[in-house]
């Protein structure tokens, strides 16, 4: 066979994030608090930036071309400084952050907690890994649907399709979450989280990690004798094994909420005036930057080598990529407020017994924006409302069919809440009495469905809620 050499072309499609895109990506993920530590980062590292203070002129630095000394910031392709600081707001939109909106805020007593988030601390975790940049993309929007417990609260399938990518590599930026501190985070439920703290100590090929595989249920109802007989041991290798399993660790975020008692800082102010609401970010301990003349400056009174050049090149460009990033971020978490309202109105009117089923999709198709753009403006965001403060996540449910229509699975949760909360210890309902007691009032649901919500609300089986009477 002779060898050849031969000109082919091939079409391909490949995952490119330019250096831009990934600073917006960033902004739109980060919470307040988180965005204003970053920002503070960035005033610290970047010359070319400063805060704008209210006792300083309000006129921005004009950046001109001298004769002597080219200014190579007007080599920059698709910056134009002037026409950016200029489009702001133009749509007569009031987005908090540029604009001062209305004088009086709504009045929130908020309380700061010093300790680092779970989130927090598993996005420091990422930054420290090397993996391919792909999976670490797509584990970011891994940790944003991690809730407070460490439990994953989305399927692989749904973690693919907000990436926009493939599914093994979704159980890849999976199983890299997983492996984080604090063990057992990133699992989708208890015994996947017990198993993945058996693995991490060293015990994957012992009786132990059988037990929780095979017979979490029977270790739950206490059923000793069955599972002793299941692995031909004794009851005392049982009971050895059990102490283990005890010490695991069921809510691996329950640390990092420990002596966090605080009310959560909310992104959004929505406040009603005259029948409409007002959409007002929050910008309060978020420093408010700009574009420094130091640049200019510098060309001025400096002969500026090549190297110098290079560098006030690229931060002048990052600082402009900042600003812009900022602009779209609170754009964007404007508009899904503005669209969340539309879909959600009575239940800013009339209260949570109001609350509809709504989807990532539907507020993607309204605005028209992705869904994984959706779901990084919602993560780990919070609104203030009349009712209350709420996380984004909280107004997305899935939709139930009840006799007077769909019913949003955020009231179900609630009537199955009341339901517990009413009946008699020493007989408690199981999940199929449950089920029937709602189909009852009109609400088709199934038992499985039952138990998913029950243990959402972190409530035990029936078996554990027993109370015997001595």
């Amino acid at each position: 066979m002779a060898l050849e050499q031969r000109v082919d072309l091939r079409l391909t499609q490949k995952l490119a994030l330019t250096p831009q895109l990934q600073m917006q990506l960033k902004l739109l993920q980060l919470p307040q608090l988180e965005l204003s530590q970053y920002l503070q980062i960035e005033l610290l590292e970047n010359p070319l930036l400063e805060l704008d203070e209210e006792t300083e002129s309000s006129e921005e630095a004009e950046l001109t071309q001298t004769e002597d000394e080219p200014i190579i910031i007007n080599k920059i392709e698709n910056i134009i400084v002037d026409e950016y600081f200029n489009e702001r707001a133009d749509d007569g939109r009031d987005l908090g952050y540029f604009n001062p909106g209305i004088e009086e805020k709504p009045s929130f007593e908020l309380f700061y907690s010093t300790s680092k988030d779970l989130w927090e601390h598993l996005l420091w975790q990422l930054r420290l890994n090397k993996s391919d940049d792909r999976i670490r993309l797509v584990a970011e929007i891994v940790i944003g649907n991690i809730d407070e417990d460490g439990y994953l609260k989305a399927t692989e399938e749904e973690i693919a399709k907000l990436a926009e990518t493939d599914l093994e590599t979704a159980r890849k930026a999976i199983s890299l979450v997983q492996e984080f501190d604090p063990p057992g985070v990133g699992a989708r439920d208890l015994k996947e989280c017990l198993l993945l703290q058996i693995k991490n100590l060293g015990l994957e090929q012992t009786i132990i990690y059988s037990i929780v595989e095979e017979h979490l249920e029977d270790l739950q109802r206490k059923k000793y004798e069955k599972i002793a007989k299941r692995f031909n041991v004794s009851i005392d290798e049982i009971f050895q094994a059990i102490k283990i399993i005890e010490k695991l660790e069921p809510r691996p975020g329950r640390n990092f909420a420990q002596g966090a008692s605080f009310t959560p800082v909310p992104d959004v102010y929505i406040k009603k005036v005259n029948d409409e609401y007002q959409i007002i970010l929050n910008d309060e301990g978020i420093p408010k930057i700009r574009l420094s003349n130091l640049y200019n400056e510098l060309v001025k009174s400096y002969k500026l080598s090549a190297e110098e050049r290079k560098f006030f090149k690229e931060k002048f460009k990052n600082a402009v990529d900042l600003l812009k990033s900022l602009e779209q971020r609170n754009r964007t978490i404007y508009r899904v407020t503005e669209s969340l309202i539309k879909f959600q109105r009575e239940f800013f009117d009339k209260g949570i017994s109001h609350l509809k089923p709504l989807n990532l999709r539907d507020i993607a198709e309204d605005i028209g924006l992705h869904e994984s753009t959706i779901s990084r403006v919602t993560s780990n965001k919070y609104l203030a409302c009349d009712h209350g403060i709420f996380s984004f996540k909280f107004f997305f449910g899935n939709a139930l069919n009840s006799s007077t229509g769909a019913i949003c699975s955020s009231k179900v949760k609630e009537l199955i809440q009341k339901i517990i909360s009413e009946e008699n210890p020493e007989n408690p309902l199981s999940d199929s009495e449950i089920s029937e007691i709602l189909k009852k009032q009109g609400i088709d649901i199934a038992r499985r469905t039952v138990a998913k919500y029950r243990e959402e609300l972190k409530i035990p089986p029936k078996s554990i809620r027993k109370v015997k009477k001595y």
